[in-house]
């Protein structure tokens, strides 16, 4: 279990798949995020979209927003800042929000913006979020980061989060750099 448990920093590679009108595999090894459109014709994957590259200010914020009354304070002031003028970008951000990590954070990776799902005091079992760092968290994280992005869970950068157990679960705020570090302020603000 020592060697399962390791820092996302460790990772020497992550990726996911997407399907829909086609399918898509994004990766990296540590040398930028490339992606790879199966041609079904051939039967193979071929180079779509060679060095994805996430723009540093975003337009648009993806967060489930029924989840409102569940939330701490920090991330109400978040999510607030993000459908006002009053945040870095000076005008509202657009809500995306499909329901799916992966396409949510694909869709951003390639345009810009942020997905969030902070912890809430729904279930407290899950109090400290929902995502799992070893297998959402964790890969999503390196991939964003070779992409020029960042992710964190609020506090503290994803890839630097000693994991404890197989299955724990943290909130997640990845995309544009910018986008995260102004979601990351309202957490130090409270902290302060």
């Amino acid at each position: 279990m020592e060697e399962v448990l390791q820092k996302g920093e460790n990772q020497v590679a992550a990726g996911y798949f997407i399907y829909g009108s086609s399918t898509m595999m994004v990766y990296t090894t540590g040398s930028g995020v490339h992606g790879f459109t199966l041609d079904p014709s051939v039967g193979e994957f071929l180079l779509s979209n060679p060095n994805i590259t996430i723009p540093e200010q975003g337009k648009v914020y993806s967060v489930n927003e029924s989840y409102w009354d569940y939330w701490d304070e920090p991330t109400k002031k978040c999510v607030s800042s993000f459908k006002s003028s009053n945040n870095r970008r000076g005008k509202p951000y657009s809500l995306r929000y499909i329901g799916s990590l992966v396409s949510d954070f694909h869709r951003n990776l390639l345009s810009g913006g942020i997905f969030m799902y902070p912890k809430d005091n729904r279930d407290p079992k899950k109090s400290s979020g929902k995502l799992r760092l070893m297998c959402e968290a964790n890969p999503l994280a390196y991939v964003v980061e070779q992409a020029g992005g960042a992710a964190s869970d609020g506090r503290k950068r994803i890839l630097e989060i000693d994991p404890h157990e197989l299955h724990q679960r943290v909130p997640l705020f990845i995309g544009s750099k910018n986008d995260v570090e102004q979601a990351v302020s309202f957490y130090q603000e409270q902290d302060a």
